[in-house]
């Protein structure tokens, strides 16, 4: 089940208009992943994504990337909750 959640705020994060260059804190990311579900839904996030690397997927993969680098730490490891 983690591993649903991690992807849907990583899917959140990336539709998310915080920028690497930002260096945001774990409240902020916690913030932008909660707004874009909140605002586009699981489903419209994924289309986002899917867009973005139908689109641009050299700059997609980097950003996806940056994405799983700053939620490490923010969504627990399964192996954290036992």
């Amino acid at each position: 089940m983690i591993s649903i959640v991690k992807d849907l705020a990583a899917e959140a994060l990336f539709v998310s208009s915080i920028q690497p260059s930002e260096c945001p804190t774990r409240k902020a990311v916690e913030q932008a992943v909660t707004a874009m579900l909140l605002l586009h839904g699981s489903d419209g996030c994924a289309a986002e994504v899917a867009t973005e690397f139908g689109d641009h997927p050299e700059v997609a993969v980097r950003r996806m990337h940056w994405v799983n680098e700053e939620l490490t730490g923010v969504v627990a490891p399964a192996h954290a909750l036992t």
